[in-house]
């Protein structure tokens, strides 16, 4: 008899959609749409439904909680796997995804790619592959008597700047969602002011192809990297190249993140393939020299973010494994083998950072919940030194656990 077939864990499904990008819908827009459904219930008899692009699905309707899009496709081919964005609900308590799409909202022919998610929430942006252009979505609604449904629509907004401009391979907005920065196949870095579209950079000499893309926390810089190097970090408002960190071990860059150390000190991590094997590589962001490399896991790194609150940084490979390093001391925190059967396309961590979302090509879609490391007594002692706890004080508290011991002791006897 052959091996009986081991049933997904409810923390992953598959949409049927191979899968290239993942966001997190922001908790305010969640309860805003659903306090509009609630306030147009009541007219819900008298008023027809307004009709909707995209596609509803089988689900419970729906109550503000944790909402995912994800986006991928097939291509324009005729090969049958559709290209769609496709909202999912995860449910914390048991921890897990919805069984079907809370909203499949199709894009023909068009393969939604790379997607960014407006950091206020007002909606997202998708580059297509086919064609290569520049998609915004808006929010909507598919609203009746019993059912209410957050959804997508394509918007009516046109991205003049990002048309007939080539493959864009990389979006990201900073972080008060003031400008928009794209990255093309043909290696020009543009910046917008939002929703203005006014041009605050264009570099048609950036780089080769450009894999990746991030703001500092402050909006004030912007790394870009090529797929093997140079990474270069842009002064935004000057459009002056600050750094060019090379591949100086002939290690192959992979991702670039901006983050916080514990301390608030701002650092640049490099997911970067070395002689080890995937490795993160540490920037710091004051004089441009490394302050160190840190070996991860023997395959490359196909997928990297970090955690808004900097603790956590989160590694995908092209096995499908995951995993999730303290950002402190850089020790692996979790490590999931096979969490996919493809290579990990993307990563996303919560608003709160206590969730890790992932995607891949093989259809599938996986939240993992970030627990927290338990911890002994000498841990928890370390942990109060470096929080900041007198010296003096921890020294009485050790002769006060030693008298009280041996006082212990004088009682039994």
């Amino acid at each position: 008899m052959g091996k009986r077939q081991i049933p997904d864990p409810p923390n992953l499904k598959k949409y049927g959609v191979p899968f290239y990008s993942v966001v997190w819908i922001p908790q305010h827009v969640i309860k805003s749409r659903h306090i509009e459904a609630a306030d147009d219930s009541s007219d819900s008899d008298h008023n027809s439904v307004p009709p909707t692009e995209a596609e509803p699905e089988p689900e419970p309707a729906t109550v503000a909680g944790n909402y995912l899009v994800f986006a991928g496709g097939g291509g324009a081919g005729r090969s049958g796997i559709p290209n769609a964005l496709v909202i999912a609900h995860f449910d914390v308590a048991s921890n897990s995804l919805s069984d079907q799409p809370v909203c499949k909202l199709g894009t023909d022919s068009e393969l939604p790619y790379r997607m960014a998610l407006h950091s206020k929430g007002d909606g997202l942006i998708c580059a297509m592959e086919t064609p290569k252009v520049c998609r915004w979505f808006d929010w909507d609604q598919n609203k009746s008597s019993e059912i209410h449904k957050l959804s997508l629509k394509l918007s009516e907004k046109v991205l003049t700047q990002l048309e007939d401009v080539g493959q864009q391979l990389a979006l990201a907005f900073n972080n008060d969602g003031s400008a928009l920065a794209a990255g093309g196949e043909d290696g020009n870095i543009r910046v917008f002011k939002w929703p203005s579209m006014e041009v605050i950079l264009n570099e048609s000499n950036a780089h080769s192809s450009v894999k990746d893309l991030h703001f500092s926390s402050d909006g004030k810089l912007l790394v870009s990297l090529v797929s093997g190097g140079p990474c270069r970090v842009w002064d935004v408002s000057s459009s002056i190249v600050l750094a060019s960190l090379s591949n100086e071990n002939r290690e192959t860059f992979s991702s670039c993140r901006f983050s916080q150390t514990h301390d608030k000190t701002q650092v640049l991590y490099i997911a970067a393939m070395t002689d080890k094997g995937g490795s993160i590589l540490t920037w710091n962001t004051q004089t441009w020299e490394r302050m160190g490399s840190k070996y991860i896991i023997r395959d490359a790194i196909s997928a990297l973010n970090v955690s808004a609150d900097g603790k956590f940084l989160a590694c995908g490979t092209p096995s499908g494994d995951i995993v999730i390093v303290n950002s402190t001391n850089m020790q692996i925190q979790t490590t999931i083998k096979k969490a996919h059967l493809g290579i990990v396309t993307a990563l996303a961590f919560s608003p709160d950072s206590r969730a890790l979302a992932s995607v891949s090509m093989d259809s599938s879609a996986r939240v993992t919940i970030i627990e927290e490391k338990k911890t002994n007594g000498t841990c928890i002692f370390h942990s109060l030194l470096s929080g900041g706890l007198s010296l003096w004080i921890a020294v009485l508290i050790i002769l006060l656990a030693v008298a009280a011991y041996f006082q212990k002791q004088g009682i039994e006897k």
